[in-house]
């Protein structure tokens, strides 16, 4: 089997995108810190570009989740592969994943944020795929609204591979 990748958001318009939001973030938190915690893998890449675009105090720490469920299909369980290392209690919380699909892992972390007493906890994607919601989930920063594609680039991959692309691009299995 060969992939093809059609580019579909290019590395200049990420860019502009990210800025966007980092400016928006420092708006809304001014006078204040922030602690993003980035969903691994895949969001790696938009958060540690997204942190760089903020002015506002920035604390990072990294989470892995998987959910369970039978090929793309999420059963809504989520699991910690890997939990934080820092505490969010009394901390401005702004999940950051690299896309939001069914909004199961969105939804589970946002409450166990509060449980753990975070003093506020918002969203923040770099791509929604809105078709595929399940689970109503505010969502507060967006980078951008996309199709039902399998997508590839800055951070999302296939099979492990074309994390690396500086853009968002469209794979073509056949």
């Amino acid at each position: 089997m060969s992939e093809k990748v059609k580019v579909m958001l290019p590395e200049e318009e990420i860019d502009h995108r990210v800025r966007e939001l980092g400016e928006q973030i420092s708006q809304d938190y001014a006078g204040e810190s922030v602690f993003l915690v980035c969903i691994l893998k895949g969001a790696s890449f938009f958060a540690c570009d997204l942190a760089k675009r903020i002015t506002v105090p920035v604390t990072i720490d990294f989470m892995a989740t998987s959910s369970y469920g039978s090929g793309t299909v999420s059963s809504g369980e989520v699991k910690i592969k890997k939990d934080l290392d820092l505490p969010v209690a009394g901390r401005h919380v702004i999940i950051v994943e690299d896309i939001i699909d069914s909004g199961n892992t969105l939804h589970y972390l946002s409450n166990l944020f509060r449980d753990r007493n975070a003093k506020s906890v918002k969203l923040c994607a770099l791509l929604d795929k809105a078709d595929r919601r399940e689970v109503d989930v505010p969502m507060d920063y967006i980078g951008f609204s996309v199709p039902d594609f399998f997508l590839v680039g800055y951070g999302l991959d296939y099979d492990q591979k074309y994390r690396n692309l500086p853009y968002i691009g469209i794979v073509d299995l056949d």
